[in-house]
């Protein structure tokens, strides 16, 4: 008796435990819906640009820029990546190192353009300080699991041969030192066309960024 009244109870705990389960609920149908649209959505990755004038649009509408531009460009080809423009008008390296930590935990970009050194050579830095500065960003950038690229600036010829070129070779030296993808100087075709640059002879106008797009973009491609 005692073994089957153990049967008997054991048989009903198990009966009383199964009616008691209640079946799984399913997520509200908004809730679905989000999710699908959210698998059916592709990964946009950041491209962060850290720029002075050139970038930030300085003499014109900041939609007529080229960072702006390419952006259009990236979305029309649907090759999933966005630009992130983090550039400010009288940006220097030291200034861009300084800005470069905290936008890179923010954005988490892919691809960072450092256009940079430009407000450094008009003020006379030592190259060695500008190369320098601009290694340290190349370092964090590929610390944080992202590609740099370096843009090569110049200056006014004013500044005498031998600083002049010394400034130049620093992009150079830069890529080839941190194995970042180097873009050539884009405004020799510019300089020739009064159309093309601002009355202060430094910055392009809003009729010349589509073609520094056309340029910088293969370069970006190579790195997607």
């Amino acid at each position: 008796m005692f073994v089957v009244s153990a049967l008997l109870t054991a048989t009903a705990a198990n009966g009383h435990a199964a009616s008691s389960a209640q079946p799984a609920q399913s997520a509200p149908s908004y809730l679905q819906e989000s999710s699908k649209r959210a698998a059916l959505t592709p990964a946009v990755a950041n491209i962060l640009v850290l720029g002075d004038s050139i970038s930030a649009g300085y003499g014109m509408n900041i939609d007529d820029g080229w960072v702006n531009l390419m952006n259009q460009a990236l979305v029309k080809r649907e090759l999933g990546y966005r630009m992130v423009n983090a550039s400010i008008s009288g940006e220097t390296t030291i200034g861009g190192l300084k800005r470069l930590p905290d936008l890179l935990r923010e954005h988490a970009p892919q691809i960072v353009v450092l256009e940079l050194g430009g407000n450094d050579g008009l003020r006379g830095y030592p190259t060695t300080k500008i190369l320098d500065n601009l290694l340290q960003m190349t370092d964090l950038v590929k610390a944080a699991g992202a590609e740099p690229v370096i843009i090569t600036m110049r200056i006014p010829p004013n500044y005498g041969p031998r600083y002049t070129r010394a400034f130049e070779q620093v992009f150079a030296e830069a890529a080839e030192q941190s194995n970042a993808a180097l873009v050539p100087f884009l405004f020799d075709e510019l300089a020739v066309d009064a159309q093309m640059m601002q009355d202060d002879g430094i910055h392009p106008t809003a009729k010349a960024q589509p073609i520094l797009v056309e340029g910088f973009l293969p370069f970006l491609i190579d790195l997607m």
